[in-house]
């Protein structure tokens, strides 16, 4: 196996972790029925993670 398809597989590997972490951490806030806090145009926003689509 070459560098080129050891680093796509490193890089499917993060996306599919990063994939389910973002799942986890909806859920999570749906059962604590807490807002998500993010930064969207310099600015800090809460998002009801009901309002929040699952991928």
């Amino acid at each position: 196996m070459g560098i080129k398809e050891q680093l796509q597989e490193l890089e499917d590997k993060i996306s599919k972790g990063l994939d389910e972490a973002y799942k986890k951490m909806v859920e999570f806030k749906k059962h604590k029925k807490s807002p998500i806090i993010v930064s969207k145009d310099g600015k800090i926003i809460k998002i009801q993670p009901e309002k929040i689509q699952q991928r």
